[in-house]
């Protein structure tokens, strides 16, 4: 499977990224979700990343303030990989501050990650002190002394989305992408706007918890006790509780039917589908604990599932969409 524009950009990135949440080292309003992962496991991690096809790896601030980014460059060092031909993204976290904190605080992010500019900087949610426009022009103000490449958000609504993008062409910059939870478990962008906004606009989607935080590997449904011993919050939704699980069965049965025919595993049947069901629009970055759970993550580009397997899953999935 090849590379992709990122949006309007020159980055051309695999269909598969690695999502780096889960080098948090435990710090931060994310780390609690994760085991603490040491640096060689990270290595690994990595390693199998880059090996399996992945040229992108997505960060943020928020994720263990800074942790995330330096364990991440710290791997890349070590597996020898040369940073200019990996595409780093990375976000500005702007609760409780102003879009001012975009600029005083980017050679903190240019510090974490080692580097001397940013492929993809981007807004990691709507939720700050200042306004959109205040935010783009500090965003082009980064581009135009070299600090970032590209400009994107993060769970932004279309509304959001398309005002971002109109600010910024002021200037004669375009959004890139915008980075919302997606996956055959949730699949709201379809109804609310974004998928269409985005279309309209040139805006990659980058989607996140794309397995619906483990649920469509299928794991929790073969064996539920394994979810007492899931770290985070999230384990006490409804999604995981006899009900959930019995109403989403008929997707993972579909998942482990085509997993066998493929001989691959749900999960890459899931995220295979994700990237491919709406052309090159949609790109991916679920994360990995473990190296195995890396390269299965990478080897979802290795296969490719018929049109009519596709359109299959996506009936199948809209009966339990949230």
């Amino acid at each position: 499977m090849g590379l992709r524009q990122l949006g309007n950009s020159d980055l051309l990135v695999s269909p598969i990224g690695l999502g780096c949440s889960q080098f948090s080292k435990r710090k931060g309003p994310s780390g609690k979700k994760w085991p603490l992962l040491e640096d060689s496991e990270i290595v690994k991690i990595v390693g199998a990343s880059l090996n399996g096809g992945v040229n992108w790896f997505d960060t943020a601030e928020v994720y263990g303030w800074g942790e995330s980014e330096k364990a991440l460059s710290r791997a890349l060092e070590n597996v020898g990989s040369l940073k200019n031909e990996t595409i780093i993204a990375t976000k500005w976290w702007p609760v409780f501050r102003t879009a001012s904190s975009i600029k005083s605080t980017i050679d903190k992010r240019l510090s974490a990650l080692n580097i001397d500019c940013i492929d993809l900087y981007q807004i990691h949610n709507p939720y700050s002190f200042s306004s959109i426009r205040a935010e783009a022009r500090a965003m082009v103000d980064l581009i135009e002394t070299h600090n970032i490449r590209y400009v994107g958000v993060s769970n932004f609504s279309a509304k959001q989305m398309r005002k971002f993008q109109n600010e910024l062409s002021h200037f004669g910059y375009n959004l890139v992408s915008n980075q919302v939870n997606y996956s055959l478990l949730n699949r709201r962008i379809e109804t609310n706007g974004i998928l269409q906004t985005a279309n309209e606009l040139g805006v990659s989607i980058i989607a996140h918890s794309t397995l619906a935080r483990g649920l469509l590997t299928g794991k929790f449904h073969e064996n539920p006790e394994l979810i007492k011993n899931k770290q985070g919050f999230r384990k006490f939704s409804k999604s995981f509780k006899r009900e959930g699980l019995k109403m989403s069965w008929p997707l993972i049965d579909v998942l482990m039917n085509l997993a066998e025919k493929y001989q691959v595993t749900p999960s890459q049947i899931a995220l295979n589908w994700l990237i491919n069901f709406h052309g090159d629009l949609v790109v991916a970055i679920p994360g990995a604990t473990t190296a195995d759970q890396a390269k299965d993550n990478a080897n979802s580009m290795m296969f490719e599932l018929s049109k009519d397997e596709i359109y299959y899953l996506d009936k199948v999935s809209t009966l339990f969409k949230t």
